[in-house]
């Protein structure tokens, strides 16, 4: 009887045929020869002589097979984008498919019939949705999707590499391929300069795997999360605080929003990825593109310029009345947008999700705006070219264009937060409650300073690469890194015992020409780092917290491991914590931008919160008391409610309240803020070699040779 982790081999190399070997172990799957494909029905009896396993999962034969006419719809190569309308009706079709399965054995056997029918993007979407929100999978740990799809994430180059490395050298002998630390463009494009940051496979493996966790179309119970709307407002929005930081690290302005449809696109991006597993080049934008009309038969993708702009002013309206336009006639098709939740409402307007109470009113301005960037350069379809890279989720943060249109986006959020006024004092405070001091510190790095570098790790591409013999084969990554940190906080409690919510930020006390930053743009750059509980004793409190803790990040090892055969701890050891989550999180190594050799200049903010208003009573259940929570600010938690009854941002997102200019002036004395620097040292720690599952430690960055100092490319790397 196959058992709920043996659903792992149907992630590995999904472009190879069913029964071909799966994993490290060489595991063959049994399908029945109706399972087959009508190519390879004939040869069954060869196949199962040809690929002998070292050990066989037998897939029994299903009564009935549901109707998959839905989801056959899309090729097995063509290309999938969730931001489809048409994809991801298929791909919601197929997530109802798989979550009907009567149990684990059934989900086996549906997948593996599947397997070779159903495209292989959506396929492993679909799975992937089904394996994360049902109960009997839960705490089966997903393949990487940087493995199971390199090609989203790799230079293109690498996999002729790859492929001789694969062919030529055995397995255990392989020396890993070096990805250049320039190979998308050169400091002759000002946007080269934080390319580390929209490149990083963590970054966009985030992406991806939030949308994974939220899915905006698809059986109503996995949509339907507790203040999803607010969620994905946040989400961005924080993705665009640290994406401005790290501009402002590098001596660049802030984020320009795509606020006019109608000029040029100055930002060029050319992402130099391919997938040679599907023949397909990824497209292209040059500099001084512009928006179109997008008629796109084939894809069933039609949208105009105007939509868009109509879409945007029904959204306006609606903010500055106060009202949305429904569905529903029984509210006289008006419905307030209340201030306890409004902007999860919002939130699903915007991008939109199934739970928008007006999809044909108000449209689908995030996800069509996806598609008409997407396909700029060819809109109609007349050079047959596919959608470029802002029409994945995988690789739509690695475009300049994604955080000028995000920045747009998130300014419709805050035209909405501005109509509900600041918070008061007595919204800020705890009463008897003032936090003292806090500072950070780190080994070996002076009191109230952050350190960063680069850092080189390994992702294995062999569970990518089809048809290539097996083993390991590793590619290098240079990316960024920080030391492990310390906050130490102290509080002084005057009342009795009581529960508090720590949290803190971290936000650039300057702006780009050098001036200090008021308040009322500086709350928008501030980037959560951590959440956490505590209890209040009466008098003095002291109490230290570290950086690899954070509520905001999933551990390094998730993006770099090998998740393989043998791969997982054992259970009740001490490296089993680092996989007990579901994947979706902020990568730990960039809890912190970069900051500068001279020191980027910070402040770090601590607010301690009254627990008691912020508790929320759980509703979800944990089997074997596993639950994804590691990064429940960036992502909640599965089946079950937002763990903060705050707004998300709280206190920062709000517009200051009367007389407020600095951030001096904002601060309750439950709350206190500490000058930090970031300080960037420009060499690059080499990677280790250790076993998959012992944990990581992050070395400092001691001076390394010279030789050592230089990437692929036999240059330093930049600054």
């Amino acid at each position: 009887m196959a058992e709920k982790n043996d659903i792992l081999y149907l992630f590995d190399r999904p472009g190879e045929p069913i029964f071909t070997g799966k994993g490290d172990d060489n595991v063959t799957l049994e399908v029945p020869t109706e399972y087959l494909t009508e190519r390879y029905k004939p040869l069954a009896s060869d196949i199962q002589k040809r690929f002998p396993g070292d050990r066989t999962i037998r897939v029994n034969k299903l009564n009935t097979i549901p109707d998959m006419s839905v989801p056959l719809g899309l090729s097995r190569d063509s290309p999938f984008s969730v931001f489809n309308p048409n994809h991801s009706t298929m791909a919601s079709k197929l997530i109802e498919i798989f979550m009907a399965a009567k149990n684990v054995e059934e989900l086996i056997s549906l997948a593996a019939y599947c397997h070779d029918r159903i495209n292989k993007y959506m396929y492993v979407y679909a799975l992937s949705v089904a394996v994360l929100h049902r109960q009997d999978t839960r705490g089966v740990d997903l393949l990487s999707h940087a493995e199971m799809f390199p090609c989203l994430y790799v230079d293109s180059s690498v996999f002729s590499r790859a492929m001789e490395e694969t062919v030529v050298v055995q397995a255990g002998s392989r020396t890993p391929i070096e990805i250049p630390f320039d190979y998308t463009s050169n400091n002759l494009d000002i946007e080269h300069r934080v390319s580390y940051f929209r490149e990083d496979i963590g970054i966009n493996l985030h992406h991806w795997h939030w949308h994974l966790v939220y899915p905006y179309r698809g059986p109503v119970d996995i949509v339907n999360k507790d203040r999803r709307g607010e969620l994905f407002f946040y989400m961005h929005q924080q993705i665009i605080a640290r994406y401005n930081m790290e501009r402002l690290s590098n001596d660049m302005s802030r984020v320009t929003r795509l606020n006019d449809w109608r000029d040029p696109i100055p930002e060029a991006y050319f992402p130099k990825l391919d997938n040679v597993n599907a023949n397909r080049v990824w497209p292209s934008r040059p500099s001084n593109s512009r928006f179109k009309n997008v008629d796109r038969e084939k894809d069933l993708v039609v949208v105009d310029i105007d939509d868009l702009e109509r879409w945007r002013n029904r959204i306006f309206d609606a903010i500055h009345s106060g009202y949305i336009v429904v569905n529903d006639p029984k509210n006289n098709d008006r419905m307030r947008l209340r201030v306890n939740d409004g902007i999860n409402v919002l939130g699903n307007i915007v991008e939109s999700s199934i739970l928008s109470p007006n999809l044909i009113y108000y449209g689908s301005l995030h996800n069509e705006g996806h598609n008409v960037i997407s396909y700029i350069h060819d809109p109609d379809n007349r050079y047959l070219e596919n959608y470029g890279v802002m029409g994945e989720p995988a690789t739509a943060m690695r475009d300049p264009i994604f955080y000028r249109w995000h920045a747009y986006i998130d300014d419709i959020f805050q035209e909405y937060k501005a109509t509900l006024g600041g918070y008061s004092v007595q919204d800020l405070s705890f009463e008897n409650v003032n936090v003292q001091s806090v500072e950070v510190s780190a080994v070996g790095i002076q009191r109230n300073e952050l350190a960063t570098f680069w850092q080189q790790s390994d992702v294995d591409l062999s569970r990518g690469l089809d048809f290539a013999p097996r083993g390991s084969v590793l590619a290098r990554f240079t990316h960024l890194q920080h030391i492990p940190f310390t906050y130490k906080i102290a509080v002084e409690n005057s009342g009795s015992q009581r529960n508090g919510t720590v949290r803190i930020f971290l936000g650039p006390k300057f702006d780009e020409a050098g001036l200090p930053l008021l308040f009322r743009e500086q709350r928008k750059l501030f980037v959560e780092l951590d959440k956490f509980s505590v209890s209040l004793k009466k008098g003095r409190n002291e109490f230290s917290r570290q950086s690899t803790e954070s509520s905001v990040t999933i551990p390094h090892e998730r993006t770099y491991r090998n998740l393989g055969s043998g791969s997982r701890p054992a259970e009740n050891s001490a490296a089993l914590p680092a996989f007990n989550f579901c994947g979706c999180g902020w990568p730990q190594n960039m809890l912190i931008p970069k900051g500068s050799p001279e020191g980027y200049q910070c402040q770090l903010f601590v607010m301690v919160s009254n627990a008691a208003n912020d508790v929320v009573q759980s509703n979800g259940t944990a089997a074997n008391g596993q639950q994804c929570t590691d990064a429940a600010s960036y992502c909640g938690v599965l089946n079950s409610r937002y763990p903060d009854a705050r707004n998300m941002g709280y206190p920062f997102d709000r517009v200051p309240r009367d007389g407020v200019a600095t951030l001096q002036q904002f601060v309750t004395p439950n709350m206190t803020f500490q000058d930090v620097r970031i300080r960037f040292t420009n060499r690059t720690v080499a990677a280790v070699q250790r076993p998959a599952a012992a944990p990581t430690q992050t070395p400092a960055p001691t001076k390394a040779p010279a030789k050592q100092q230089q990437t692929a490319t036999g240059k330093k790397p930049r600054n």
